[in-house]
């Protein structure tokens, strides 16, 4: 490879710059030479190359496009451009000890200054506040990079360096760019208006802007005016039906607090087309540097939940007291459901990792004090308790995280996980469902990934039936193996969905959605339809069966950092022409199983419309006592009940205990007095049984 570099002006003689040349047959000395300038637009960009360089000031013009994805733009920028004749992986950076920690701001584009395209950028990924951004250069490329003026506007350094691409990236998937009229952020792709069709929505201060999608795959723009938010969704947003009228609400996650924007079902503006015509705000008024956002049925009542992370606090969580989706305000106190008091929370997500059918907890953590920096999981006990397990599951790590990817990658039925660096590096690890998980990122692709992001998601987005990674814009395609690719391109961060209903996943970034052009893969997609549980069912697990073996999905409100993706479980079958079966194992508690469904379609089930059989080997083999009970119920059984799930329910069918089978003996002393039912269930085969708490 060769490198040829300019000398500058003699003025510059007095500064240092690293010039890197490679001959064939002569290996020549560094010399470092640090050149002070900048340039103040694009089409005066300064040619750059490897080595380091001094930003003097930014008084130029701003960065045109925001490729961070937080956060507005700066007033002003400093401009350059890198090009190279081969293909290479570079790294922009400002992590330099000259800088100490100088809070800087990096926009990285390609394609001409008429029509710059965002290839990415970085904030926060260093030490301290400064920048680090790594990505994939093409031959013959120019990409223009821009600091802007967010937070600084005085001097600093920043650092070109290059490494070997390993495995060059292949763009698995391809995509056709459409462009949507979208006055805000974050970006939400879900189902607003109860259609089944996912919606492409953002928001600001005053309005929600809605793309209704229609059966014939085009848009109905709707602008829903609004009361002025306290606090705008500036760093993340969540979508869940909190009273149960059919419109999806939202959560928006401000840096001073929560907003909850509630969907009227009036429909007075426009009744011929049905759409939600009104949000009120209901607003708690209390402070939160707000994280990521999530709704789940926390207490397991059947009714949607919030829950809030908080960077400097313990967590904030609200109750739903079922009033019309009014909701109380409690904060994590270590006397309730006590998950990250330490602060420097930055996105949950809930994901059922034991497979005992109750949601758990995971806690992206970055940044503070050596405790508060390690990720937790929090292991639902079944009894409206929590335990921290982060130490004992191996998932205690400092990695600098913002958000985590969960999927059953390899299809064993159980839920692993990638944890995406927002600084440093990835970890991919594997459920040896057991409750523990073994570190597997070396030789993954995950350890060669070094693009560092704050977004990322697991979805299948070429219907082979394998679960890829959508992080810091990029596809990481699972190869099948626990390997991945990278996609070539840079596709930006968003949320994802079906915008056109064709079975093939979508990316929605903006002012661009980007369509899936994948023909190849068959598919089935379930809509979950919550009636003793959540309306929307988030916090079911979805199990489907085929030749390819098992493949499972948790309904979640809130994955990733910032947007929200689609409440639809989505499933790639790759040449598979056929489903045994479909099993939904409610949040409340209830299982409902779809045999031998059709593919390339949309399931709607609601939640009870099918039943789990009581098995008679079972029924005739497990009895119960004493009965009535007083402290501790005893399960008598002559088969092995090792890995079965037991359950006892109230009279009105709520989850009150929930657990594996690993004794005899349950205690139940802390239940009111009443009729419950106990439910034991091995290999989908279950047996209910009737007792009487004294």
């Amino acid at each position: 490879m060769f490198f040829f570099f300019r000398i500058l002006d003699k003025l510059k003689t007095n500064h240092l710059t690293l010039i890197k040349m490679k001959k064939i047959t002569l290996l020549l000395l560094f010399a470092m030479t640090l050149y002070s300038y900048g340039q103040n637009t694009c089409d005066t960009s300064i040619d750059v190359n490897i080595g380091i360089y001094n930003v003097p000031a930014i008084d130029g013009d701003p960065a045109p496009i925001n490729c961070i994805n937080s956060h507005t733009n700066g007033s002003h920028g400093e401009w350059y451009k890198f090009a190279s004749a081969e293909a290479l992986q570079l790294t922009i950076s400002t992590d330099l000890a000259s800088n100490n920690g100088r809070d800087t701001r990096l926009h990285v584009y390609k394609g001409s200054c008429e029509s710059l395209v965002c290839v990415g950028g970085d904030d926060d990924s260093g030490a301290g506040l400064t920048t680090v951004y790594t990505f994939n250069v093409e031959p013959n490329v120019t990409y223009f990079f821009v600091f802007d003026n967010r937070w600084n506007s005085g001097s600093f350094d920043f650092e070109l360096s290059e490494s070997n691409i390993v495995n060059p990236p292949v763009d698995v998937v391809s995509f056709t760019s459409q462009s949507i009229t979208n006055i805000g952020s974050p970006y939400i792709i879900v189902d607003m208006n109860g259609d089944y069709l996912d919606d492409l929505v953002t928001t600001n201060s005053t309005s929600v802007n809605i793309n209704y999608q229609k059966t014939d795959a085009t848009f109905d723009n709707i602008t829903v005016t609004t009361t002025n938010a306290v606090h705008n969704a500036t760093w993340s947003i969540a979508a869940g039906d909190l009273d149960g009228n059919g419109y999806m609400d939202l959560l928006y996650g401000g840096g001073r607090g929560a907003t909850f924007m509630l969907a009227n079902k009036s429909e007075t503006s426009n009744p011929s087309k049905g759409y939600t015509t009104n949000f009120t705000q209901n607003s708690p008024g209390i402070y939160i540097f707000s994280q990521r956002t999530n709704f789940v049925d926390i207490n397991n009542d059947g009714l949607l939940d919030a829950f809030v992370c908080h960077d400097v606090a313990p967590n904030v969580y609200f109750i739903n007291d079922g009033n019309g989706g009014v909701i109380t305000h409690q904060v994590n106190d270590g006397n309730s459901v006590d998950l990250g008091v330490l602060g420097r929370n930055y996105a949950t997500l809930w994901v059922d990792y034991d497979n005992d059918h109750d949601i758990d907890v995971f806690i992206s953590k970055c940044g503070g004090a050596p405790d508060a920096t390690k990720n937790r999981l929090y292991q639902n006990n079944g009894d409206g308790t929590y335990t921290d397990v982060s130490v004992a599951s191996g998932l205690n790590s400092p990695i600098q995280t913002w958000s985590s990817a969960w999927g059953d990658y390899d299809n064993d039925g159980f839920m692993d996980v990638m944890v995406g660096a927002s600084n440093g590096s990835n970890e991919f690890m594997h459920n040896n469902g057991d409750g523990t998980f073994t570190n597997i990122t070396a030789g993954s692709g995950f350890d060669t990934f070094t693009n560092t992001s704050h977004e990322y998601i697991a979805k299948d987005f070429n219907n082979d039936g394998f679960i890829d990674v959508y992080g810091s814009g990029y596809i990481l395609t699972n190869n099948g193996d626990m390997t991945f690719t990278k996609s070539a391109t840079n596709y930006g961060k968003g949320a994802v969905g079906d915008a056109n209903n064709d079975g093939f996943l979508d990316l929605f970034t903006g002012g661009n959605l980007k369509i899936n052009n994948n023909t190849q893969g068959n598919w089935i997609k379930v809509n979950t339809i919550g009636t003793t549980s959540n309306l929307n069912g988030i916090g079911a697990r979805v199990k489907i069966t085929s030749a390819l073996g098992t493949q499972i999905r948790d309904i979640r409100s809130g994955v990733g950092f910032k947007h929200m993706s689609s409440l639809t479980a989505h499933f790639g079958l790759g040449a598979d022409t056929a489903i045994d079966n479909v099993t939904i194992y409610w949040p409340s508690g209830n299982i409902d199983v779809i045999s031998a469904p059709s593919i390339n379609t949309t399931l709607n089930i609601i939640e009870g419309s099918t039943t789990l059989n009581v098995n008679e080997e079972l029924a005739n083999s497990v009895s119960i006592y004493p009965n009535p009970v007083t402290n501790e119920l005893t399960i008598n059984s002559s088969l092995n009940l090792e890995n079965s799930i037991v359950s006892i329910f109230d009279l009105h069918g709520k989850k009150v205990i929930n657990s594996y089978f690993n004794s005899n003996t349950i205690n139940v002393s802390k239940l009111e007095s009443g009729i419950y039912f106990l439910r034991i269930i091995q290999d989908e085969k279950a047996v209910k049984l009737k007792f009487i708490k004294k």
